[in-house]
Protein backbone atom coordinates (compact mmCIF):
# COMPACT_ATOMS: atom_id res chain seq x y z
CA UNK A 1 0.00 0.00 0.00
CA UNK A 2 1.24 3.59 -0.72
CA UNK A 3 0.71 6.46 1.48
CA UNK A 4 0.28 9.71 -0.94
CA UNK A 5 1.08 12.64 1.03
CA UNK A 6 -0.21 16.16 0.54
CA UNK A 7 3.08 18.36 0.59
CA UNK A 8 1.31 21.67 -0.77
CA UNK A 9 2.09 23.31 2.81
CA UNK A 10 0.43 26.87 2.35
CA UNK A 11 3.83 28.76 1.74
CA UNK A 12 4.87 25.86 -0.33
CA UNK A 13 1.55 26.47 -2.62
CA UNK A 14 1.65 30.28 -2.73
CA UNK A 15 5.69 30.03 -3.85
CA UNK A 16 4.77 27.21 -6.60
CA UNK A 17 1.61 29.26 -7.55
CA UNK A 18 4.34 32.13 -8.46
CA UNK A 19 6.92 30.04 -10.28
CA UNK A 20 3.52 28.59 -12.74
CA UNK A 21 3.89 31.56 -14.76
CA UNK A 22 7.58 31.81 -15.52
CA UNK A 23 7.44 28.08 -15.91
CA UNK A 24 4.93 28.91 -18.75
CA UNK A 25 7.14 32.12 -20.03
CA UNK A 26 9.81 29.87 -20.20
CA UNK A 27 8.61 26.96 -21.98
CA UNK A 28 7.98 29.29 -24.99
CA UNK A 29 5.15 31.26 -26.61
CA UNK A 30 2.54 30.68 -29.18
CA UNK A 31 4.21 28.01 -31.84
CA UNK A 32 7.48 28.38 -30.07
CA UNK A 33 7.33 26.05 -26.97
CA UNK A 34 9.42 23.56 -25.47
CA UNK A 35 9.54 19.87 -24.64
CA UNK A 36 11.16 19.16 -20.98
CA UNK A 37 12.05 15.04 -20.91
CA UNK A 38 12.72 13.75 -17.69
CA UNK A 39 15.01 10.91 -17.07
CA UNK A 40 15.08 8.15 -14.44
CA UNK A 41 16.50 5.56 -13.66
CA UNK A 42 15.13 3.74 -10.15
CA UNK A 43 12.34 4.67 -7.72
CA UNK A 44 13.89 3.11 -4.39
CA UNK A 45 11.75 1.86 -1.26
CA UNK A 46 13.70 4.57 0.88
CA UNK A 47 17.05 6.26 0.45
CA UNK A 48 19.74 4.05 0.02
CA UNK A 49 23.79 5.87 0.84
CA UNK A 50 24.59 3.67 -2.31
CA UNK A 51 22.61 5.31 -4.85
CA UNK A 52 22.49 8.44 -4.06
CA UNK A 53 21.36 10.22 -7.28
CA UNK A 54 18.14 7.73 -7.25
CA UNK A 55 15.18 9.13 -5.96
CA UNK A 56 12.60 7.23 -3.17
CA UNK A 57 9.39 6.45 -3.41
CA UNK A 58 8.19 9.60 -1.01
CA UNK A 59 10.76 12.02 -3.22
CA UNK A 60 8.55 10.42 -6.49
CA UNK A 61 5.61 10.76 -5.47
CA UNK A 62 5.86 14.67 -4.90
CA UNK A 63 7.30 15.03 -7.82
CA UNK A 64 4.91 13.19 -9.64
CA UNK A 65 2.44 15.14 -7.67
CA UNK A 66 3.93 18.55 -8.78
CA UNK A 67 4.28 17.49 -12.52
CA UNK A 68 0.54 16.45 -12.51
CA UNK A 69 -0.82 19.62 -10.88
CA UNK A 70 1.59 22.49 -12.51
CA UNK A 71 3.02 20.70 -15.83
CA UNK A 72 1.21 19.41 -19.08
CA UNK A 73 2.76 15.26 -19.02
CA UNK A 74 2.23 13.75 -22.41
CA UNK A 75 3.01 10.37 -23.91
CA UNK A 76 6.45 10.65 -25.68
CA UNK A 77 4.43 9.70 -28.79
CA UNK A 78 1.69 12.44 -28.64
CA UNK A 79 4.84 14.84 -27.42
CA UNK A 80 7.08 14.36 -30.46
CA UNK A 81 3.94 14.11 -32.58
CA UNK A 82 3.50 17.75 -31.64
CA UNK A 83 6.80 18.58 -31.45
CA UNK A 84 7.01 18.20 -34.95
CA UNK A 85 3.76 20.07 -35.75
CA UNK A 86 4.74 23.42 -33.91
CA UNK A 87 1.62 22.46 -31.28
CA UNK A 88 3.24 21.74 -27.83
CA UNK A 89 0.88 22.82 -24.71
CA UNK A 90 2.52 25.03 -21.95
CA UNK A 91 4.89 23.40 -19.75
CA UNK A 92 5.34 20.39 -21.62
CA UNK A 93 6.70 17.50 -20.02
CA UNK A 94 7.41 13.83 -21.12
CA UNK A 95 8.74 11.23 -18.25
CA UNK A 96 10.91 8.27 -19.07
CA UNK A 97 13.31 5.76 -17.60
CA UNK A 98 16.20 3.45 -18.60
CA UNK A 99 17.39 0.31 -18.11
CA UNK A 100 14.50 -1.74 -16.74
CA UNK A 101 14.70 -1.90 -12.92
CA UNK A 102 11.86 -4.13 -10.93
CA UNK A 103 11.40 -0.91 -9.47
CA UNK A 104 9.87 0.58 -12.30
CA UNK A 105 7.16 -1.69 -11.60
CA UNK A 106 6.58 -2.19 -8.02
CA UNK A 107 6.60 1.33 -6.97
CA UNK A 108 7.32 3.84 -10.02
CA UNK A 109 3.77 2.54 -11.94
CA UNK A 110 1.52 2.80 -8.74
CA UNK A 111 2.58 6.27 -8.33
CA UNK A 112 2.34 7.48 -11.86
CA UNK A 113 -1.58 5.41 -12.20
CA UNK A 114 -2.25 7.53 -8.72
CA UNK A 115 -1.41 10.85 -10.86
CA UNK A 116 -2.97 9.95 -13.91
CA UNK A 117 0.51 10.02 -15.68
CA UNK A 118 2.29 7.93 -18.46
CA UNK A 119 6.12 7.21 -18.93
CA UNK A 120 8.10 5.31 -21.41
CA UNK A 121 10.78 2.31 -19.91
CA UNK A 122 13.37 1.93 -21.86
CA UNK A 123 14.42 -1.91 -21.88
CA UNK A 124 17.70 -3.44 -21.73
CA UNK A 125 16.61 -7.17 -22.53
CA UNK A 126 19.56 -8.97 -21.57
CA UNK A 127 19.07 -8.65 -17.72
CA UNK A 128 15.89 -9.44 -17.27
CA UNK A 129 14.12 -12.39 -15.31
CA UNK A 130 17.38 -12.00 -13.01
CA UNK A 131 20.20 -10.46 -14.78
CA UNK A 132 21.92 -7.93 -13.24
CA UNK A 133 23.99 -4.63 -15.03
CA UNK A 134 27.51 -4.87 -14.32
CA UNK A 135 27.46 -1.58 -12.34
CA UNK A 136 24.84 -2.96 -10.11
CA UNK A 137 27.06 -6.12 -9.18
CA UNK A 138 29.84 -3.49 -8.54
CA UNK A 139 27.56 -1.50 -6.28
CA UNK A 140 25.68 -4.31 -3.95
CA UNK A 141 29.22 -6.29 -3.99
CA UNK A 142 30.84 -3.00 -1.88
CA UNK A 143 27.78 -2.63 -0.02
CA UNK A 144 28.38 -6.23 1.25
CA UNK A 145 31.99 -7.01 1.83
CA UNK A 146 32.22 -7.42 5.56
CA UNK A 147 36.05 -6.25 5.60
CA UNK A 148 37.53 -3.24 5.59
CA UNK A 149 39.07 -2.40 2.78
CA UNK A 150 39.27 -4.04 -0.97
CA UNK A 151 41.98 -4.59 -2.97
CA UNK A 152 42.02 -4.74 -6.79
CA UNK A 153 45.49 -4.02 -6.91
CA UNK A 154 45.62 -7.20 -9.88
CA UNK A 155 43.27 -5.10 -11.58
CA UNK A 156 45.39 -2.10 -11.77
CA UNK A 157 42.78 -0.62 -9.47
CA UNK A 158 44.89 -0.38 -6.25
CA UNK A 159 43.31 -0.54 -2.96
CA UNK A 160 39.85 1.45 -1.58
CA UNK A 161 38.47 1.55 1.94
CA UNK A 162 35.00 0.61 2.72
CA UNK A 163 35.10 0.51 6.41
CA UNK A 164 32.06 3.26 6.00
CA UNK A 165 29.20 3.97 4.22
CA UNK A 166 30.81 7.24 2.92
CA UNK A 167 33.70 5.24 1.98
CA UNK A 168 31.53 2.26 0.39
CA UNK A 169 29.71 4.88 -2.03
CA UNK A 170 32.72 6.90 -2.83
CA UNK A 171 34.88 3.61 -3.78
CA UNK A 172 32.11 2.31 -6.10
CA UNK A 173 31.49 5.13 -7.82
CA UNK A 174 35.47 5.70 -8.28
CA UNK A 175 35.52 2.11 -9.91
CA UNK A 176 32.52 2.19 -11.95
CA UNK A 177 33.79 5.49 -13.25
CA UNK A 178 36.92 4.28 -14.37
CA UNK A 179 35.70 1.03 -15.91
CA UNK A 180 32.61 2.35 -17.10
CA UNK A 181 33.97 3.15 -20.77
CA UNK A 182 35.86 -0.57 -21.30
CA UNK A 183 35.04 -3.05 -23.74
CA UNK A 184 32.24 -5.14 -22.66
CA UNK A 185 33.98 -7.93 -21.69
CA UNK A 186 36.82 -5.91 -19.92
CA UNK A 187 34.06 -4.82 -17.68
CA UNK A 188 32.79 -8.03 -17.04
CA UNK A 189 36.13 -9.09 -15.55
CA UNK A 190 36.40 -6.46 -13.46
CA UNK A 191 32.57 -6.50 -12.38
CA UNK A 192 32.93 -10.22 -11.66
CA UNK A 193 36.52 -9.93 -10.01
CA UNK A 194 34.93 -7.62 -7.07
CA UNK A 195 31.69 -9.93 -6.69
CA UNK A 196 33.69 -12.92 -5.98
CA UNK A 197 34.77 -10.74 -2.82
CA UNK A 198 31.03 -10.40 -1.31
CA UNK A 199 28.43 -12.74 -0.15
CA UNK A 200 24.61 -13.49 -2.34
CA UNK A 201 24.33 -10.41 -4.47
CA UNK A 202 20.90 -10.12 -4.96
CA UNK A 203 19.43 -11.37 -8.41
CA UNK A 204 16.29 -9.30 -8.54
CA UNK A 205 16.49 -5.96 -9.55
CA UNK A 206 15.37 -6.03 -12.57
CA UNK A 207 12.40 -6.30 -14.23
CA UNK A 208 10.80 -9.88 -14.94
CA UNK A 209 9.09 -10.72 -18.40
CA UNK A 210 6.02 -10.92 -16.09
CA UNK A 211 6.10 -7.42 -14.89
CA UNK A 212 7.23 -6.05 -18.03
CA UNK A 213 4.25 -7.31 -20.01
CA UNK A 214 2.09 -5.94 -17.25
CA UNK A 215 3.81 -2.05 -17.54
CA UNK A 216 2.77 -2.46 -21.28
CA UNK A 217 -0.82 -3.43 -20.64
CA UNK A 218 -1.16 -0.34 -18.07
CA UNK A 219 -0.81 1.83 -21.27
CA UNK A 220 3.07 2.73 -20.56
CA UNK A 221 5.22 2.86 -23.66
CA UNK A 222 7.91 0.02 -24.03
CA UNK A 223 11.15 1.58 -26.17
CA UNK A 224 14.22 -0.06 -26.97
CA UNK A 225 17.68 0.12 -24.88
CA UNK A 226 20.10 -2.51 -26.17
CA UNK A 227 20.21 -6.12 -25.27
CA UNK A 228 23.84 -5.93 -23.07
CA UNK A 229 23.65 -1.95 -22.80
CA UNK A 230 27.23 -1.58 -24.57
CA UNK A 231 29.17 1.33 -25.14
CA UNK A 232 27.57 1.93 -28.21
CA UNK A 233 30.40 4.36 -29.32
CA UNK A 234 33.38 0.61 -28.62
CA UNK A 235 31.81 -1.04 -31.26
CA UNK A 236 32.07 -2.16 -34.58
CA UNK A 237 28.80 -1.21 -36.90
CA UNK A 238 27.82 -4.68 -37.05
CA UNK A 239 27.68 -5.68 -32.98
CA UNK A 240 25.53 -2.09 -33.05
CA UNK A 241 22.93 -3.67 -35.74
CA UNK A 242 23.17 -6.71 -33.31
CA UNK A 243 22.33 -5.08 -30.01
CA UNK A 244 19.49 -2.68 -31.51
CA UNK A 245 17.72 -5.44 -33.82
CA UNK A 246 17.52 -8.24 -31.40
CA UNK A 247 16.32 -5.69 -28.47
CA UNK A 248 13.63 -4.74 -30.61
CA UNK A 249 12.77 -8.02 -31.71
CA UNK A 250 12.37 -9.46 -28.43
CA UNK A 251 10.67 -6.64 -27.13
CA UNK A 252 8.19 -6.60 -29.93
CA UNK A 253 7.46 -10.37 -29.65
CA UNK A 254 6.79 -10.08 -25.88
CA UNK A 255 4.83 -7.46 -25.71
CA UNK A 256 2.70 -8.16 -29.06
CA UNK A 257 3.35 -4.51 -30.02
CA UNK A 258 6.05 -2.22 -31.92
CA UNK A 259 8.65 -1.01 -30.24
CA UNK A 260 8.66 3.01 -31.58
CA UNK A 261 11.22 4.46 -29.40
CA UNK A 262 15.08 4.13 -28.64
CA UNK A 263 17.49 5.41 -25.75
CA UNK A 264 21.35 5.38 -26.32
CA UNK A 265 23.11 3.57 -23.71
CA UNK A 266 24.59 6.09 -21.15
CA UNK A 267 23.84 8.51 -23.77
CA UNK A 268 26.50 10.97 -24.25
CA UNK A 269 27.04 11.78 -27.89
CA UNK A 270 30.45 11.31 -29.20
CA UNK A 271 31.23 9.44 -25.70
CA UNK A 272 29.22 7.28 -25.89
CA UNK A 273 27.40 6.80 -28.89
CA UNK A 274 28.27 8.15 -32.43
CA UNK A 275 26.71 10.63 -34.79
CA UNK A 276 26.91 7.99 -37.54
CA UNK A 277 25.24 4.87 -35.09
CA UNK A 278 21.92 7.58 -34.93
CA UNK A 279 21.02 6.21 -38.84
CA UNK A 280 21.72 2.77 -38.12
CA UNK A 281 19.37 3.15 -35.61
CA UNK A 282 16.68 4.84 -37.93
CA UNK A 283 17.51 2.08 -40.27
CA UNK A 284 16.24 -0.51 -38.08
CA UNK A 285 13.18 1.05 -37.76
CA UNK A 286 12.67 2.84 -34.74
CA UNK A 287 11.16 6.22 -34.73
CA UNK A 288 13.45 8.47 -32.59
CA UNK A 289 16.23 8.08 -30.37
CA UNK A 290 16.72 9.85 -27.27
CA UNK A 291 19.99 10.93 -25.54
CA UNK A 292 21.64 11.66 -21.90
CA UNK A 293 22.52 15.13 -23.01
CA UNK A 294 21.05 18.57 -21.16
CA UNK A 295 18.70 20.62 -23.02
CA UNK A 296 14.71 20.57 -24.24
CA UNK A 297 13.35 19.98 -27.77
CA UNK A 298 11.42 21.93 -29.95
CA UNK A 299 10.55 21.48 -33.72
CA UNK A 300 14.60 22.44 -34.51
CA UNK A 301 15.79 19.24 -32.66
CA UNK A 302 17.01 16.13 -34.19
CA UNK A 303 14.89 13.32 -33.61
CA UNK A 304 17.54 11.03 -33.38
CA UNK A 305 19.52 12.53 -30.15
CA UNK A 306 16.57 14.30 -28.67
CA UNK A 307 17.74 15.65 -24.80
CA UNK A 308 16.73 14.66 -21.77
CA UNK A 309 16.79 16.42 -18.45
CA UNK A 310 16.74 15.28 -14.26
CA UNK A 311 16.00 17.72 -11.75
CA UNK A 312 18.06 16.47 -8.63
CA UNK A 313 16.32 19.48 -5.87
CA UNK A 314 14.98 17.95 -2.76
CA UNK A 315 12.19 20.34 -2.79
CA UNK A 316 9.37 20.96 -4.91
CA UNK A 317 9.70 24.52 -5.38
CA UNK A 318 13.52 23.90 -6.60
CA UNK A 319 12.82 21.57 -8.59
CA UNK A 320 10.18 23.27 -10.28
CA UNK A 321 12.46 26.37 -10.45
CA UNK A 322 15.09 24.09 -12.01
CA UNK A 323 12.40 23.39 -14.97
CA UNK A 324 11.95 26.79 -15.65
CA UNK A 325 15.30 26.94 -16.01
CA UNK A 326 16.10 24.68 -17.83
CA UNK A 327 12.78 25.48 -20.24
CA UNK A 328 14.97 28.76 -20.76
CA UNK A 329 18.36 27.93 -21.06
CA UNK A 330 17.06 25.06 -24.15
Amino acid sequence: MFIFLNYWFPVQAILLASLKPLATFASGLDRNKKLLILIYHRVLEVPDFMRPGEVDRQAFTWQMQLLANCFTVLSLPEALARVQTNSLPPRAVCITFDDGYADNYTYALPILKHFGLTATFFIASGYLDGGRMWNDSVIEAIRLMPHAVLDLSTLGLGQFDIATPPQKTAAAQKIIKHIKHLDFQQRLVYSRCIEQQAPHIPDDLMLTTEQLKALSASGMEIGGHTVTHPILATLPDAAVVTEIQENKLFLENLLGKPCRFFAYPNGKMGQDFLPSQAELVKACGYQAALSTELGVANSASDLWRLPRFTPWDKTPARFMFRMAIAYAQG
